[in-house]
């Protein structure tokens, strides 16, 4: 039986699912609305929690999706209008957040410790090659960093597949996951498709279930209605992001019917446990 005590802690239920909320382009991004301002995010992030709370999720992630392209060590505006947004949108906040932003795992901290938020995401390991250029990690100081700033309580939710980028050393994913998990000691493993809502390969998603002992596996991408089960039956979680989207579309905003689809699948699954 696997060992997710801290799933437990934060979801008090089984197979948790985390939402993506996806903020629109933010200052600085060269997609910001610099007419329509910060308001216009803050309204569209409130309407789609609503959406995803009302849906029946277990928890949020709020992340800067749309602020492509991404770069791997962001600028101080980022997280700052993230934590005046994340401000705005805590008394609505019904279920336990994460936050992400990307992708920059000291600004995720960052941003947890001063929000509250109880985990964040992040490519803590390896090296790639990337859309975004080569793409290094240090998580050694990144664990001390978060330790000198307190956020000790912050869990770490390590995507060992990234999306849009590929490993540099010849390795195969079960060597990745073992030494990852062993040297790192990260609090979550997260297994993704190519590119946001791809599916995650199910073999993939098996080996590092296996490999991971007792940390638990999310699957990151691909979950829908019609698969939930199937992958969930490996993984300990899902985050779901396009699939709770209009026409599930990854730019759309989220759909209360497409949310209470996969959330209902979800409930199904969970009653044969």
């Amino acid at each position: 039986m696997t060992t997710t005590t801290w799933l437990d802690d934060v979801f008090s239920t089984k197979k948790p699912v985390i939402a993506m909320l996806h903020l629109s382009a933010l200052p600085g991004d060269p997609g910001y609305d610099t007419a329509a301002g910060i308001g216009a995010i803050v309204d569209r992030a409130k309407a789609e929690l609503d959406a995803l709370q009302t849906g029946g999720v277990d928890g949020v992630m709020i992340s800067n999706e749309f602020s492509l392209p991404y770069l791997t060590k962001t600028e101080p505006i980022t997280a700052i209008t993230m934590a005046r947004i994340i401000a705005e949108l805590l008394p609505q906040m019904s279920v336990p957040y994460g936050v992400n932003v990307l992708w920059d795992g000291r600004a995720s901290i960052d941003l947890a410790v001063a929000t509250g938020a109880k985990w964040v995401r992040e490519i803590f390991t390896g090296v790639y090659a990337s859309d975004f250029g080569l793409w290094n990690t240090n998580v050694g100081e990144v664990a001390r960093y978060r330790h000198r700033i307190g956020g000790q309580d912050v869990k770490l939710l390590f995507n060992i597949v990234p999306e849009s980028a590929q490993y540099l050393a010849d390795r195969s994913l079960k060597s990745i996951a073992e030494t990852t998990v062993f040297a790192t000691k990260p609090d979550a493993l997260c297994v993704s498709g190519l590119t946001a809502g791809a599916p995650t390969d199910t073999q993939s998603l098996r080996i590092v279930k296996d490999a991971a002992g007792s940390v638990p596996v999310f699957v990151n991408t691909g979950v829908r209605a019609s698969n939930a089960g199937e992958q969930l039956a490996i993984a300990d979680g899902a985050v779901v992001g396009t699939a709770f989207k209009e026409g599930g579309v990854f730019e759309n905003r989220a759909d209360l019917a497409r949310v209470q689809e996969l959330m209902g699948a979800v409930r199904d699954f969970r009653a044969t446990l």
